[in-house]
């Protein structure tokens, strides 16, 4: 069954089956049904977990996130039409209470979130394909401060990219032209 242009579908959980809009052709990529299952599949029970959506575009990983149990998910989305279109998605899915959305470029954002000392269980990454060696410092600086122990970083790359955030990666696997990598925080004692 084909769905609707325009639509993402949320594939499991309390939401399965409602649909997400989605912005203009080329303004967003949103992860596909297949890798976001094959994510999920992977990450196993989330019930209870601490999102972070950096590049959230229509929402689909934190809102695929809250409706399998996530407690609440931050959303960080630069486009403000875009962002318009994410809040207006997680007000269709009821999440209002759960979410927070922060219209800023991804820098700021995570700066701002590092002042507030907020931390979290999963990161979730899929950034323009062109600023993945940008992001990559960006996040391998902040990583362990955004993240608790044992914390996961999602990590949607190209194909033949091989992104590592500077730790050796505990998933990776191609799904078409999508490479999703995962990374767990662990801090050491002192």
């Amino acid at each position: 069954m084909r769905r609707p242009p325009g639509t993402v579908r949320i594939v499991a959980g309390s939401r399965r089956g409602r649909r997400l809009r989605v912005p203009e052709a080329g303004e967003v990529r949103p992860t596909s049904e297949v890798v976001r299952e094959a994510i999920f599949d992977a990450l196993g029970p989330i019930g209870g977990l601490t999102v972070l959506d950096l590049f959230a575009g229509t929402g689909a990983m934190g809102l695929e996130a809250l409706s399998r149990g996530a407690a609440r998910c931050v959303f960080v989305e630069q486009e403000r039409k875009v962002a318009e279109m994410l809040r207006a998605n997680i007000g269709a899915l009821d999440y209002l209470q759960a979410s927070r959305v922060v219209n800023a470029d991804y820098r700021t954002a995570l700066e701002s979130i590092d002042r507030t000392g907020e931390t979290f269980d999963l990161l979730f990454v899929d950034p323009p394909y062109r600023m993945l060696p940008e992001v990559e410092v960006t996040l391998t600086e902040r990583v362990s401060s955004l993240l608790c122990d044992g914390g996961v970083v999602i990590l949607e790359s190209q194909k033949g990219s091989h992104p590592a955030l500077g730790a050796v990666p505990v998933f990776d696997r191609v799904y078409g032209d999508t490479r999703v990598t995962m990374v767990c925080i662990r801090r050491i004692a002192p």
